[in-house]
């Protein structure tokens, strides 16, 4: 992944010495079980510990297959494969004891548990990520429990909504994609150590065992010379179906930014700029970005679940998707997370104006609160319909065509529907204001905060 969306901590995992140092432990950890088993002594163990070293580049160089740079090693002995290269970097900084790494298992043994355990670490940073951001989420929830707007369909005004159960239902999602991930992490957290074709011909179980009870990993329950690779979509999976999560929150963002809506606004800085040509613009730039990485999320996902069908007991045609897709769909993640909690914890909610985008419409968003009254009282619900369509109608087109005073709009459609012959059979003036009253249809908004385990907020209601 590019720098510019690469926080360092996520970043630093996956560089090559992390991964070299991370096969290493592998190592000394198969070398330290086979020691408890009696067959490595345990002086070379010891030693193993204590003098094994690898250096990135020099495993590099051994390797070979650095861009540009093959024709310099081609007089040189290169090993072509990557775990022999590892190797050979090690062995340099050891005595007689070398012979026993690498002691019994395949390259795969190394590679797989290792890997595994790099995604298991890179998860415990990204479940972070998600505590704050639900955390983040909780809190302008609360603040914005009784922040009154309008909720709309089809992008129309439909009925009103406050914006903390906006939040809500993303607070409900975001848990959704939370449990679904650590779903996937205990997936990955397999560790795979039963040397060519997986099955333990010359390495005993109890290494395998030993090696997962001290990296936290689970020992696969049958494997090939491979872990299986559902393993690894499904952890891409999880990925892109948060990422989906975070796209649909940032549309929503984007969309109330809007001008002519223009509820909600990311925060602009101080020296921010939001064009070359037009100094007014204030852009919803980041949660374009996030809208565009969830594209890119997704795109990583197709490719891990071609590479589940792999050859017999293993094939590497997998290998070098994984070295590009994984690594970068989990420090795209840190970087989708940490800017989107920065968004919520930022996002300037305009309460003015969702109380006027409301009310804008001179309350035609009562209609189904009329027709459910005269239902009620023994009208006709298809009758009822009509009648309060019709004037729902009439009012509309007034209030389009700017043939209503603007003294008249918020009372015009309740007066039409008083004068209505056929309502006023059923419903009272006073039925008919009681329906207006706009602010009942929220009176169950306790219900969604209950469900969720957020604490009462005593905000302005």
């Amino acid at each position: 992944m590019i720098e510019r969306y690469s926080y360092p901590e996520m970043k630093a995992l996956w560089e090559p010495q992390s991964r070299y140092d991370t096969w290493l432990e592998v190592e000394l950890l198969i070398a330290e079980a086979w020691s408890e088993l009696g067959v490595v002594p345990r002086d070379a163990a010891v030693a193993l510990r204590k003098n094994a070293k690898v250096d990135a580049a020099r495993a590099i160089e051994l390797e070979g297959e650095t861009p540009g740079k093959e024709a310099e090693g081609k007089e040189k002995k290169r090993t072509r494969h990557d775990l022999i290269a590892f190797l050979h970097a090690v062995y340099e900084h050891l005595g007689d004891e070398k012979k026993w790494l690498h002691y019994g298992v395949t390259s795969y043994d190394i590679e797989d548990t290792a890997l595994s355990l790099l995604m298991k670490k890179a998860s415990d940073l990204l479940l972070k990520d998600l505590d704050e951001l639900e955390a983040a989420i909780i809190e302008r929830a609360k603040e914005h429990k009784y922040t009154y707007m309008m909720g709309r369909s089809h992008g129309v005004h439909a009925e009103p909504i406050t914006f903390g159960l906006k939040l809500c239902v993303w607070l409900g999602e975001l848990r959704r994609r939370h449990a679904m991930f650590e779903r996937a992490v205990e997936t990955i957290a397999a560790c795979k150590i039963s040397g060519a074709v997986g099955t333990f011909a010359n390495v005993d179980p109890r290494v395998e065992e030993y090696v997962a009870a001290n990296l936290g990993l689970a020992p696969s329950p049958a494997a090939t010379q491979v872990l299986q690779r559902d393993r690894h979509a499904e952890y891409l999976a999880a990925l892109a179906v948060l990422a989906g999560s975070l796209e649909q929150f940032s549309t929503e963002i984007r969309n109330l930014q809007r001008t002519d809506i223009l509820e909600v606004e990311e925060s602009f800085q101080a020296g921010q700029r939001g064009s070359s040509a037009m100094p007014h613009k204030r852009n919803p730039i980041v949660c374009e970005r996030v809208s565009g990485m969830a594209r890119l999320m997704r795109s990583y996902l197709t490719p891990a679940i071609e590479n589940m069908a792999l050859w017999h007991e293993r094939d590497i045609a997998h290998s070098s998707v994984e070295r590009v897709i994984i690594p970068d769909a989990c420090i795209l993640m840190d970087y989708m997370l940490k800017k989107f909690t920065g968004v919520v914890k930022g996002m300037h909610v305009y309460e003015k104006r969702m109380l006027k985008n409301l009310n804008a419409t001179g309350g035609l968003f009562n209609s189904e609160a009329v027709m459910l009254a005269a239902v009620k009282k023994g009208m006709d619900k298809d009758t009822a319909y009509t009648a309060v369509q019709r004037n729902a109608m009439d009012t509309w087109e007034k209030i389009q065509q700017d043939e209503m005073p603007p003294e008249q709009l918020d009372t015009y459609y309740r007066d039409a529907l008083k004068a209505d012959p056929e309502l006023s059979r059923y419903l009272t003036a006073e039925d008919i204001d009681h329906a207006f009253d706009w602010r009942s249809h929220l009176r169950h908004i306790d219900v969604f905060y209950q469900r969720l385990g957020i604490a009462e907020c005593p905000v302005n209601a």
